[in-house]
């Protein structure tokens, strides 16, 4: 496994990606029942935008410190408040600091609820457990994210999510994908998944699309921004999320939160969004 995420930490598509994990932590979060949040591919969980990996690509520019200059305006300001508040929590570790989902999750959960992390790259390991291992409610595995899907579910508190973020460096990661989702949905029905996925060539991503609503699975919405939809295949021009079992909430807000980022991220002229039912409302 090559990939390593502190290259495109804080790009547009984590912006996008974390500030929908937050509305959906923050949902759950309302309920006084405990939730465990479980993370499939981890990373080391805060990233340092000033290290060399990060400057390499310089993707951050066009993301989280595009976002952060912009400033969500009136009511929006409530919708992307939880995001802040994980962005302010990475940036007591200074200000070129940009948090992954585990810290994400870390900054939003509450002192009852649980995150379980997998990361298989054994030097990110020993990183997020430096970072978090400290924390009680936090369990931290050296394993497969595919292979952790299969063990942890359903979960003991019976609420909760699961965010599966593969880095899509493998041809059949997209159909790994939709294999996982189904055989996990059978083994806990009730529970919110939350896919990730990368727009490059839209005809990739309108069969990753298709292969979700051919499950069958109800309550499966797409979220999906392109920043840029020049046609260059090699290039990431958009990112999408599928979600099973949404908060009821969540298709509306991101109906109100996408066109805003589409403004803010855009890095061409031809931009766009999708909030929509894939299965079942």
């Amino acid at each position: 496994m090559n990939y390593r995420h502190a290259f495109h930490a804080g790009n547009f598509a984590d912006v996008v990606k974390h500030a929908l994990l937050a509305r959906i932590l923050t949902h759950l979060a309302r309920k006084d029942a405990p939730f465990r949040y479980m993370d499939t591919h981890a990373g080391v969980g805060l990233y340092n935008l000033t290290w060399d990996e990060a400057r390499k690509t310089g993707e951050a520019e066009g993301g989280v410190k595009a976002y952060l200059k912009a400033k969500p305006p009136g009511p929006l300001a409530e919708l992307f408040a939880p995001y802040d508040r994980a962005l302010a929590a990475a940036h007591a570790s200074g200000k070129d600091f940009y948090p992954g989902s585990p810290l994400v999750a870390a900054a939003l959960l509450r002192p009852a609820d649980r995150l379980i992390l997998a990361e298989l790259h054994p030097e990110d390991v020993r990183t997020l457990r430096k970072r978090m291992g400290h924390e009680r409610r936090v369990i931290i595995q050296e394993m497969d994210g595919w292979q952790a899907l299969k063990a942890w579910l359903p979960p003991p508190e019976r609420r909760g999510m699961v965010l599966v973020d593969p880095p899509f460096e493998e041809p059949d990661e997209a159909a790994r994908m939709i294999e996982a989702l189904e055989a996990a949905h059978r083994k806990w029905p009730t529970g919110i998944f939350a896919c990730w996925y990368p727009v490059k060539d839209w005809r990739d991503a309108e069969r990753l699309s298709r292969d979700a609503a051919a499950l069958g699975l109800p309550k499966t919405l797409r979220l999906e921004l392109t920043v840029d939809a020049g046609g260059d295949a090699r290039k990431l021009t958009g990112t999408g999320m599928i979600v099973v079992n949404p908060p009821w909430m969540l298709k509306d807000e991101a109906g109100l939160m996408l066109p805003w980022l589409a403004r803010v991220l855009a890095a061409g002229p031809r931009t766009g969004w999708k909030a929509d039912w894939l299965t079942g409302e």
